[in-house]
């Protein structure tokens, strides 16, 4: 398990005061770290003509702004005397915007909270929300199978807000529909991507990405970083549950 302060707690953070419960692993994330800032920088560099063409598409299709750019959680790491636990926090997630301007954000969040409570829904449920939603615009439509609109978020690696390789981030009012042992998948940095992408993404249910991502939380090393990796070029070639 891993020690996790709320977002209701973060203004009375107190190292002092606390008793991490995972042994340091200070090596791996420095690592990690490097692996981060190596693919970002590289990516940025080589994918900068198709950044400006999307930017381009997105503006002719429907106009400003071209970035979509939504409050998420993410997760801080505090090491102590060679322990470590994670303190909730948010942070600006960067996206191409793949909705018309001013979407009303109800409609997800109704969904999600039917999605996370389990309330008589297919483990499809989301590749279908996500298919047949009418927010999405022309050009929307294709960065999403593409996952193209996610490449933006290179820049929050950059930042170090997210990782190349993590949990997803997701937006604040999901966490508060979160049943307690949902909550564990926040122990980490934010990723593009993850076990879960690689092992169906919006073909499953919501407890089983819950569950990819404990899994990932808790056996992460560089060897699963770089696999992970590796079957994230099929997956995105393939566009399989990004719809």
């Amino acid at each position: 398990m891993h020690q996790l302060i709320s977002l209701d707690l973060a203004r009375q953070f107190d190292p002092a005061a606390l008793s991490p419960l995972t042994k340091d692993r200070t090596l791996y994330f420095f690592f990690k770290r490097l692996l981060d800032l190596t693919l970002a920088i590289s990516a940025l560099v080589l994918l900068g003509p198709l950044l400006l063409a999307i930017a381009v598409l997105v503006v002719l299709d429907s106009g400003w702004p071209v970035l979509f750019i939504q409050e998420r959680v993410g997760a801080k790491r505090w090491a102590r005397k060679g322990l470590y636990y994670w303190q909730q926090t948010t942070f600006p997630c960067y996206k191409f915007r793949s909705m018309v301007k001013d979407a009303d954000q109800s409609v997800h969040q109704a969904f999600a909270r039917t999605l996370i409570e389990g309330r008589d829904v297919p483990d499809d449920a989301y590749h279908q929300f996500k298919a047949n939603d009418p927010r999405v615009t022309r050009v929307g439509k294709i960065l999403r199978k593409t996952s193209l609109d996610e490449l933006p978020q290179l820049l929050n690696v950059l930042k170090g807000e997210m990782s190349v390789v993590g949990p997803r981030p997701v937006i604040p009012y999901e966490v508060y529909e979160y049943q307690e042992w949902h909550k564990e998948r926040l122990a980490a940095l934010p990723g593009i991507t993850g076990l879960w992408q690689v092992s169906g993404r919006c073909d499953k249910s919501f407890d089983y990405m819950i569950r990819k991502d404990i899994e990932y939380i808790r056996d992460q090393s560089l060897w699963l970083d770089l696999k992970i990796l590796l079957l994230t070029i099929p997956c995105v070639l393939s566009a399989r549950g990004a719809d």
